[in-house]
């Protein structure tokens, strides 16, 4: 049985979205200077590297992630591979998802994992407002993308977000699914369970299991 790793590492060299914070690691205290054990100190936004939108990213007042349900972060999905020419996942693409509960889009995104010394990419693939509707219509209740957003950079009225979170939609985004085949998995996505601030996401270890 394999395990497949799709979290994106978080370092001082993981790109974040555009005017999110920045990662810092940093040494708090250190053997080699005397003190009695390693300890680093790590700041960074919730939404950086592989992470979790709880509904209360766009939505005032809803779920916080730590509030999010473990049947919804934990069970069957499918991985969906999408053609590298892809711009935009529109509804012509959700397909063949009747029955399915959790999916995972695996784009051109994922390639850009292999060059993070690029820093943000703003030509990311995806996920056009009405194919959000389709899902939406499917009862999709977890829907991940292989880069920092599910939304087009730029976008002002941050449909797709809404369009799912409004419906408690998990999303998981900034997966890297470069070594993943389109299929069938189990998933387990564990967000780190922060209590304060508005609770609206947190970084997630993400894996799939094979079936």
């Amino acid at each position: 049985m394999k395990i497949y790793d799709v979290t994106v590492p978080i370092s001082e060299q993981t790109p974040v979205y555009e005017g999110d914070p920045p990662v810092e690691i940093t040494v708090a205290n250190a053997i080699e200077r005397g003190d009695a054990a390693n300890v680093s100190r790590l700041c960074c936004g919730v939404h950086t590297a592989t992470h979790v939108d709880a509904p209360n990213h766009f939505i005032e007042g809803a779920r916080r992630v730590h509030e999010l349900e473990f049947e919804k972060l934990i069970g069957k999905c499918r991985v969906v591979e999408i053609d590298k020419n892809v711009l935009a996942i529109q509804t012509e693409h959700i397909v063949n998802l009747e029955g399915v509960e959790r999916v995972l889009f695996k784009t051109r995104n994922s390639n850009f994992w292999s060059e993070m010394e690029k820093g943000f990419r703003r030509d990311f693939t995806y996920i056009a407002p009405e194919a959000a509707k389709a899902l939406v219509d499917l009862g999709i209740k977890l829907v991940g993308i292989d880069y920092l957003s599910v939304e087009k950079f730029g976008a002002e009225s941050y449909e797709t977000h809404v369009t799912l979170l409004e419906k408690e939609i998990v999303i998981i985004e900034g997966l890297d699914l470069r070594e993943v085949p389109a299929g069938d998995y189990e998933l387990v996505c564990l967000p780190l369970k922060i209590v304060g601030g508005t609770g609206d996401g947190a970084p997630a270890r993400v894996v799939l299991r094979q079936q």
